[in-house]
């Protein structure tokens, strides 16, 4: 008698269902025993959205090797649940759990403050990996590749508007026999129902499962994240790899996929360059932010930040200030964050990290390098795709409720009153800074030189364009808007300082030398940056020289 072709879960399309069929024939006898399950029903006709989702599963399900269990705290067990529907489950799960008591999750885990952290996963993945691998290693352990995945998250709460987000990650194995590898994700969920998020959460699981077991390249993890689910609905900011298939893989990179994926918005990194979790790093933190390409950092930049803290801080700063070296560090309360803020459309328009080579358009050796600079300075470092700044100030109001200074120069702030920025805005230019002053932020504006009189230009005095002088008098007023008084007139110059540095170098001059902090200076000369040559290589006359035609020796920086 001829055997009976499998019925096809729905949601699959027939072409997906027939490949997963070829695809369980050719794992063997212990796939071949396995098609027959094909024929669970999936319940919902809703979850044709998610025929991906569903091939997927299936396809973990139906492979001989993979095997594993499930521990999932804070939304229900919806990973879990997608491979119990579509079939072929008891080849794949080893056992699932959901550990709500408090009690009962630290008699397993043991005791915590938090309980959605990095380190509560962490925990969990350890646990359940080691039971299961220990429990089975010898009756599977020679042909199995074993896993555990986990998430602990805090979904939408009934009648609570509160903060929904999680951590999920799988420790597993490549190769039966091998050492685990780890990686650990930290999503937001957006949508505005509890049972919306828990569907979102359950697909997030799912492709995290499935690409940890069939991608080899972290990069095609990380974009296979969000199959099925959308940044509308889950946002990605942090994804963690660790093990020894992925000891060579640098987490700056990985945020910066993240980004221009539009995964996230933003991604942000400690002084020590590590990526931090947006809650833990803004969370009730002051925050004094300033925009730039830092190319490379400058002591201009330097001075805005001392001139904006000046003022930011001004009933503590003469106190602080007396210790520090002035060249390489900028005054900082301990309830407080400086931030130096990138955005990838402003690194690719600078040009020197345009690679068209790459699978991004950019060099990523040289955004490392930039970062590297930054870090050493000790500040943190944020990666963005904010174009606005009231989409920049909305992103960190979302973190924090308290004081919010942004950093600029007269140039950026003329860019912020040009009309035809907002023309895609129904309310146009009112409508932005009616967004951007809602989150009761203030603009500090440092001075500069007028190119053509050579007076000088700072906010009380700044035009723009006379349609919207009056709108930039009355932010003035209302104080939203404000002059940075304290500077160092030696910094201020008509064109653009990091420019003068890379021309500078490139002329084999060391005029750039009286430009930037030390550490800058010695990266640019152990790495050879912008064609910088030793002077035992070449010298060269001075590039910048005083009207008189003598060059311009070396400035002391004062504050």
């Amino acid at each position: 008698m001829a055997a009976r072709a499998p019925m096809p879960v729905p949601g699959l399309r027939r072409s997906s269902a027939l490949q997963c069929e070829s695809a369980a024939r050719r794992l063997g006898r212990s796939g071949r025993g396995r098609v027959g399950q094909v024929r669970a029903q999936l319940p919902d006709s809703s979850d044709n959205a998610f025929t991906k989702t569903a091939q997927k599963a299936l396809e973990v399900n139906l492979h001989p090797e993979w095997y594993g269990t499930f521990a999932e705290i804070g939304a229900g067990q919806e990973v879990a649940r997608w491979f119990f529907r579509v079939g072929g489950a008891a080849g794949t799960v080893a056992k699932s759990v959901s550990a709500y008591d408090m009690t009962v999750s630290d008699s397993m885990y043991g005791a915590c403050a938090r309980y959605v952290t990095k380190e509560r996963l962490e925990a969990m993945l350890d646990y359940e990996y080691l039971q299961c691998s220990l429990t089975l290693r010898k009756n599977k352990g020679h042909n199995t590749q074993f896993f555990a995945f986990a998430d602990t998250v805090v979904a939408k709460a009934y009648k609570r508007d509160n903060e929904c987000h999680g951590w999920l990650g799988i420790k597993f194995q490549m190769n039966p026999g091998e050492e685990p590898c780890r990686i650990m994700v930290h999503c937001r969920m957006l949508e505005d129902s509890a049972s919306a998020q828990q569907v979102s959460l359950g697909v997030l699981g799912v492709n995290l499962l499935h690409s940890a077991f069939i991608e080899r390249d972290p990069m095609k993890i990380v974009k296979a994240l969000s199959d099925d689910v959308g940044p509308e609905k889950i946002e990605i900011d942090v994804v963690d790899f660790s093990g020894p298939q992925f000891k060579d893989v640098d987490e700056r990179l990985v945020a910066l996929r993240l980004v221009q994926n539009g995964q996230t918005d933003a991604a942000i990194f400690s002084g020590s360059g590590k990526l931090m979790i947006p809650q833990e790093a803004l969370r009730k933190m002051n925050v004094l932010l300033l925009r730039g390409r830092f190319k490379p950092f400058t002591l201009l930049h330097n001075d805005m930040l001392m001139g904006a803290a000046s003022q930011f801080f001004c009933s503590t700063f003469d106190e602080e200030i007396t210790n520090l070296d002035a060249k390489d560090y900028c005054v900082q309360r301990d309830d407080t964050q400086v931030i130096l803020e990138m955005t990838t459309n402003d690194m690719l328009e600078s040009g020197d990290l345009l690679d068209w080579t790459s699978e991004t358009g950019l060099d990523e050796s040289a955004f490392l390098q930039r970062m590297e600079a930054l870090n050493k300075l000790g500040y943190i470092v944020m990666l963005s795709s904010y174009q606005r700044y009231f989409s920049l100030a909305a992103y960190l109001r979302r973190y924090t409720n308290e004081a919010i200074c942004i950093a600029l120069g007269p140039n950026a702030l003329r860019q912020l009153f040009r009309e035809r920025y907002y023309r895609d805005l129904p309310g146009g230019i009112l409508e932005n800074f009616g967004r951007l002053l809602r989150y009761d932020l203030k603009l500090y504006v440092y001075p500069t030189l007028d190119p053509a009189t050579g007076t000088l230009v700072h906010a009380r005095n700044l035009r723009v364009d006379p349609e919207v002088q009056l709108l930039y008098d009355y932010i003035l007023t209302r104080g939203a808007i404000v002059p940075i008084t304290m500077y160092d007139e030696s910094l201020l110059s008509e064109g653009d300082v990091s420019k003068r540095v890379v021309e500078s170098i490139r002329a084999g001059t060391s005029d750039w030398e009286n430009l930037v902090p030390k550490y800058v200076a010695e990266q640019i000369r152990d790495q050879r940056l912008w064609g910088y040559r030793p002077p035992s290589e070449l010298k060269a006359p001075s590039l910048f020289k005083n009207e008189r035609g003598a060059e311009v020796g070396k400035t002391e920086v004062t504050v």
